[in-house]
């Protein structure tokens, strides 16, 4: 897929690097608060909601050429990113932010399987190696978690399908996204994932209101911080980079994740990780610079 950045205000890859930097934040929030995780990422969508929609151009749905069959696909999409973030969320009370940030960066590999169903993209032999590498870089990273507790192993799991779920998400945006504005379609489906959790609290009767002011700015920065500039940086980024390559990008989630965890938690960073995040980085460089290498080409010509 050809990088058109025409009606993007930075180049794309320095909005991946912003959203990738946001998004790697949240794990370190989460980790820090004692609120339930389904109401944090309840509150989190909701807001990012409202925030957004002074900014949305509702008079483009009189144009928008979507069937019902894109409009359910936007709707699943919603879906899968509540259930994305009540598995992601809640795998962080079980295991480390290393372990969990590690499996989530599986998605680039489901991602690109989809891909191929969905799109009939092909991926060529470096870049192929060159996200190997990065996988391998992470599993090196999550070695030291493996086994540690029946906990662990819980919460592993839980990652393992909130990463599902994500990449079914990013897939879907893909579809739907030269068809549908990013900012209409972000309102939406972080609306429908929000009332996913809500649906999800309300049968749990978890406390909806009864939370302290330290604890409501803590929801607003999880909407400004990785909600609006990284998930909504994401999906503007599918019409012009597609979900594999956003997906990589996620890779350099778990790396810097493990560093601000390193800072902020006191969790002690292993010769594993170290060695792993190392690797991770020059596998997402390396994949990168193919890409850059063939969009180039493609320019020349």
């Amino acid at each position: 897929m050809k990088i058109n950045q025409s009606s993007l205000p930075f180049h794309p890859y320095i909005l991946l690097l912003i959203s990738i930097l946001s998004v790697s934040i949240s794990s370190i929030m989460i980790k820090s608060s004692d609120t339930p995780t389904s109401v944090a990422g309840m509150y989190r969508l909701y807001m990012s909601v409202l925030i957004m929609l002074p900014f949305v151009p509702w008079k483009m749905f009189r144009s928008l050429e979507m069937n019902k069959k894109d409009w359910s696909t936007v709707f699943i999409a919603g879906l899968f990113l509540g259930l994305h973030f009540l598995f992601w969320m809640e795998s962080l009370v079980y295991t480390s932010v290393a372990s969990s940030m590690v499996i989530l960066s599986l998605q680039p590999l489901f991602v690109m399987m989809g891909s191929y169903f969905m799109f009939r993209e092909r991926a060529n032999i470096l870049t192929l190696l060159c996200l190997i590498a990065a996988l391998i870089g992470s599993i090196i990273i999550a070695w030291g978690d493996i086994g540690i507790s029946r906990e662990a192993l819980i919460g592993d799991g839980l990652s393992l399908v909130g990463t599902i779920l994500v990449s079914a998400y990013m897939l879907a945006g893909q579809k739907v996204s030269h068809k549908i504005n990013a900012n209409v379609y972000s309102v939406i489906v972080f609306f429908i994932g929000g009332s996913v959790m809500l649906v999800y609290n309300l049968l749990n009767h978890y406390a909806l209101i009864e939370y302290d002011s330290s604890d409501w700015i803590y929801f607003l920065l999880l909407a400004v911080i990785p909600t609006i500039f990284g998930q909504y940086i994401f999906n503007l980024l599918l019409k012009s980079m597609g979900a594999t390559t956003v997906s990589v990008g996620i890779i350099g989630e778990p790396v810097l994740a493990i560093i601000l965890a390193y800072l902020f938690l006191g969790e002690i960073i292993s010769a594993f990780q170290f060695i792993g995040g190392i690797m991770t980085l020059f596998g997402m460089g390396m994949y990168f610079w193919a890409k850059s290498l063939k969009y180039t080409t493609v320019a020349k010509y």
